[in-house]
């Protein structure tokens, strides 16, 4: 039996990271062009207006992409952005985001 739950578990965590390998952190990249104007060309907005996209969860990114585009996530300034996004082009962004190094900020 334990074995067994161990078993699922673990093909659950491989399907579960399975979609961040499938998207793809090059064309995300490219696709980052329009978000580097608020967001800065990595991820790490020096403006505090706009939120810092690098080295945050790939989950998350997703999942906050994904609610601007249904209008779960309200913003007038993303919303219309991510309408337009296809659920490849929202991995493949996140898997650019997650893997850019977050700055540290000092207070």
């Amino acid at each position: 039996m334990i074995s067994k739950m161990l078993w699922i578990a673990g093909t659950a965590a491989v399907f579960a990271g399975a979609t961040a390998h499938a998207a793809n952190p090059a064309a995300g990249k490219e696709k980052s062009k329009t978000c580097a104007a608020c967001h800065g060309p990595d991820g790490n907005s020096a403006v505090a207006d706009f939120p810092r996209l690098a080295g945050q969860h790939y989950d998350y990114l997703v999942k906050a992409l994904s609610d601007y585009k249904s209008g779960e996530r309200k913003n007038a300034i993303m919303a219309p952005l991510a309408a337009s996004l296809s659920k490849r082009d929202i991995e493949d962004l996140a898997a650019f985001y997650s893997r850019q190094q977050g700055l540290t900020v000092k207070y």
